[in-house]
């Protein structure tokens, strides 16, 4: 046995015997029942329940009150929801859309009259740092010099239209469903809310049923993907069974361009790209190949400059340090640990629910300083979905949850390929792993989502039927390339 085999060996015993303990007591107690029976006889057993007084009435109440119970356990608990599929907006070059390499966006920013020199070196440094690649994508709007004179709500509505629309025709087409059959309507978009409403323009586009229930999501950030999950998940409870749930989560980012020289408020233009999802749930389970297992919201901080992020000044040689503010990962380490908090119950094995049960409750209760206990969350997902807002966030989390390059590669690429698409990057991330031939039936899936509050909302999937490698979607030009090394710039 190896070192590394026998320094796992105490672990792999303890998980073996708690995750195990209800089994083997189960087992040992039908064991000792079987026994039992077999050493009474049956004429003794019959004779030991007259004693008892067991009258035939008996019986039949005790029989009916359970089936009682479990018919109205069946009748009152919540309706399953399964993922029927989904599909991404597939930015291609023939389509009003700008590819920016960033050479590209370091020119047009040098030609920008409000953005000065400071600035632009600022942005230089930062898309150096950024984790992003050459074809990720901007709205038309934004090649115009001065571009603010373009984002007007005519461009801003054509490019939610562009991204919305393609993808709902090509989800539409992938599972055969007629817009009529849809139900549930929610769609989230934080940024632009304009009247009528966006959800107003799909339902008209697609002359959607005139009692469609409909939700217009706005200023939730780019946790709301999953926010809208869990909205059309309640609602799927209260309409018939069976009936389907559209979910589109986007940002146009047309009317959001900055144009001044505040470094946090550079910060998106930077990291932010077109891009946009539409999903179909259903209650039913015909064709679905995913099932919703759990989603679980946690909501920390209120204070805006608590999660701002600041920069250092130049020193003397010119070099600029970027660094995200020790509140703003304080605030999301906070708001990640309620959400593991909460989730953990649910998915984690019985031996890591413990050791992070007493670790909790030595640093809360106890007051005793000691390190928190990070689950080992390779025992409950194959995959990990974590929104794609930026490098920096990546690391932090890959860092404070122990996670392997593996397990945080679909988080890069996506940054990297499509960079921060806002809401909508953990479905490009899902559907990097189905491109790269990794889902299993059974696979769970963790989606973790941060945005602005701080929230961080969490969604766990299982998968029911995995496709063979994908041929289509926003990965079939380039997957192939895939992963690809991220150089690591660090501050000079």
């Amino acid at each position: 046995m190896s070192s590394s085999s026998a320094a796992m060996h105490p672990k792999a015993v303890y998980r073996l015997i708690v995750d195990n303990f209800l089994a083997v007591v189960t087992a040992a107690m039908a064991t000792l029942s079987v026994v039992a029976l077999v050493w009474l006889g049956p004429e003794e057993l019959i004779s030991w329940l007259r004693g008892r007084e067991f009258q035939p009435a008996h019986l039949f109440f005790a029989g009916f009150v359970a089936a009682a119970a479990a018919t109205l356990y069946l009748l009152l608990r919540p309706r399953a929801v399964y993922l029927v599929d989904y599909a991404c907006f597939s930015s291609s070059f023939n389509r009003p859309l700008a590819r920016i390499p960033m050479a590209s966006f370091i020119e047009h920013n040098k030609h920008t009259p409000s953005i000065n020199e400071r600035s632009v070196r600022f942005i230089s440094r930062l898309l150096e740092r950024s984790g992003l690649g050459e074809e990720t994508c901007l709205p038309a709007a934004h090649n115009y010099v001065p571009t603010h004179k373009y984002c007007t709500l005519d461009n801003a509505r054509a490019e939610f239209e562009l991204v919305v629309f393609s993808a709902i025709d090509d989800l539409l087409a992938k599972t055969g469903v007629t817009p009529d059959a849809i139900s549930v309507l929610v769609l989230n978009c934080s940024l632009f809310c304009p009247t009528p409403s966006l959800v107003d323009v799909i339902i008209n586009k697609y002359n959607l049923r005139s009692d469609v229930r409909s939700i217009n999501l706005s200023g939730m950030g780019c946790s709301a993907g999953l926010i809208s999950v869990g909205l059309a998940r309640n609602l799927l409870q209260v309409v018939p069974r069976g009936s389907r749930a559209l979910v589109v989560s986007t940002e146009t980012i047309t009317p959001n361009y900055y144009v001044g020289n505040e470094r946090a408020m550079l910060l998106p233009n930077c990291l932010f790209r077109v891009g946009g999802v539409a999903a179909l749930l259903s209650t039913s389970p015909a064709k679905a190949r995913f099932r919703l297992k759990h989603v679980v919201r946690t909501f920390t901080g209120t204070d805006d400059s608590a999660y701002r992020c600041v920069y250092q000044e130049e020193d003397e040689q010119g070099n600029i340090g970027i660094n995200l503010s020790k509140n703003l990962m304080a605030i999301a380490g906070n708001s990640l640990e309620a959400n593991i908090t909460r989730i953990g119950p649910l998915v984690l094995p019985a031996s890591e629910q413990l050791l992070f049960a007493l670790s909790f409750v030595a640093r809360k209760v106890l007051r005793v300083r000691v390190k928190p206990y990070i689950p080992d969350f390779s025992t409950a997902f194959k995959h990990l979905c974590i929104h794609a807002g930026g490098r920096a966030v990546i690391d932090e989390l890959q860092k404070n949850l122990s996670l392997s390059d593996e397990q945080v590669e679909a988080s890069r690429m996506t940054l990297h390929r499509f960079g921060n698409t806002s809401s909508s990057s953990l479905w490009y991330e899902l559907a990097y792993v189905e491109a790269k031939g990794r889902m299993r039936k059974g696979d769970r899936i963790w989606m973790i989502g941060f945005g602005s509050g701080f929230k961080c909302n969490s969604a766990v999937w299982e998968c029911i039927d995995p496709p063979a490698r994908s041929t289509d979607g926003p990965w079939s030009t380039c997957i192939h390339r895939y992963p690809v090394d991220i150089p690591d710039v660090r501050n000079n």
